[in-house]
């Protein structure tokens, strides 16, 4: 009996992914549970376990292809091994494309429907408000009524036409997760007002305080002490004396957020993604360094899962790992504050009254200039300037 491998949910609003790559070929056999297809969406990748035991007997999709949630991305001939898989002369057809909101239809009343079939509605941004998430005829009718949001700024079209270097290159297709990430850096630069301040930090005695604990750190808690941890236990102290860095920007309304989600940006197999390290206020040293080692760990291996990168409220990038003197990094949004880090260098600074070399590094942060002003942004700069030099003030909470 074949056994259809279907495109699971895919998270909250994302209705399509592609094809990355196929772990089986057509004949193979697979175990139940096992990993058969990878699926790529703009935020995160996914492994499409096989839901039986058996031979891969059909592919519907090749890799490169878009596919919908729900849609048969191939069959599995249940109980049989390799050898007795027949390889489909080629490969089936692909499903038609799904109405938009198929994936929502079951959750929706009748009336709502068809308000939404006739007004061409996009249900997948339809919030219901129904019991259990239902979504209604005046859900769909308020999202007719609201405001269009501005269409994004595209990067300019790759040149059609001949190349004269063309036996030369190599044109690959961007993945949907580096699309998404060019997007959102467009959107960011043209929606917010951007700008950045900088400040040097004297890294002493964070490095000080490292090489007297390290060892034992490492041997009660079972992680290295990076600086991360501090930076981070530095930013939230900042973001509560100047919350509005911690806040955002909804339409004619400012949302102040009295929680701490910090993102951290990371370099996974496939791009630039931003784990979220949830309520880092309430976390000690020790369970920052875990938690932010376990996030880079799963980012590396393409094993976050949407959740981990939704709803940070402050980001923190640290360019100074692949050697970045200085930076002017860009906004996340909708968050209106980002904190770039930077490589550490003996640099000759005056203290005292005297020239000594001192382990600096300089720290920049971007911040939307709609709702923070020049003041606030230094002064938040300067706030983590002085708990990351005088690490006993995160300690002391002071």
């Amino acid at each position: 009996m074949a056994v259809e491998l279907k495109v699971p949910p895919l998270g909250e609003s994302i209705t399509e992914a592609v094809v990355g790559k196929w772990n089986k070929k057509m004949g193979d056999a697979v175990s139940a549970d096992e990993p058969l297809v990878v699926l790529e969406t703009d935020k995160v990748t996914i492994d499409v376990p096989a839901p039986t035991a058996g031979a891969l007997s059909s592919i519907s999709f090749k890799e490169g292809d878009k596919v919908r949630v729900g849609e048969v991305l191939g069959l599995i001939e249940a109980g049989a091994g390799a050898s007795a898989a027949k390889p489909a002369a080629a490969a089936a057809p692909a499903p038609a494309p799904a109405p938009a909101g198929a994936s929502v239809d079951a959750r929706m009343t009748p009336t709502a429907r068809k308000v939404a079939e006739e007004n061409q509605v996009d249900l997948t941004q339809v919030k219901g408000s129904g019991a259990g998430g239902r979504i209604t005829k005046e859900d769909v009718l308020g999202q007719i009524s609201r405001p269009a949001a501005p269409a994004p700024v595209q990067a300019p079209a790759v040149p059609s036409g001949p190349r004269p270097n063309a036996a030369r290159e190599e044109r690959v297709r961007m993945t949907p997760l580096r699309k998404r990430v060019a997007e959102r850096l467009i959107q960011a630069q043209s929606t917010a007002a951007m700008l950045t301040t900088f400040n040097e930090v004297d890294m002493g005695e964070v490095m000080a305080l490292r090489k007297k604990y390290n060892d034992k750190f490492q041997a009660k808690h079972g992680v290295k002490l990076g600086f991360m941890s501090f930076f981070i236990r530095a930013s939230v102290e900042a973001l509560k004396a100047f919350p509005q860095i911690n806040a955002e920007i909804d339409g004619e309304d400012v949302i102040f957020k009295h929680y701490y989600d910090i993102g951290v940006a990371v370099s996974g197999s496939r791009g630039l993604v931003v784990p979220v390290v949830r309520n880092a206020d309430k976390l000690g040293l020790a369970d920052l360094e875990k938690t932010v080692g376990e996030l880079g760990t799963r980012a590396r291996n393409d094993k976050l899962g949407l959740a981990d990168l939704q709803g940070g409220t402050f980001t923190i990038t640290n360019g100074g790992i692949f050697g970045s003197m200085l930076s002017t990094p860009i906004l996340n949004p909708p968050q209106t504050g980002i904190l770039g880090m930077h490589n550490i260098v003996d640099r000759p600074v005056v203290r005292d009254g005297q020239i000594v070399i001192r382990p600096i590094m300089f720290v920049a942060l971007t911040y939307d200039h709609r709702l923070v002003d020049g003041r606030e942004a230094v002064q938040f700069l300067v706030r983590v300037k002085e708990c990351i030099e005088d690490p006993e003030r995160l300690l002391l909470d002071v």
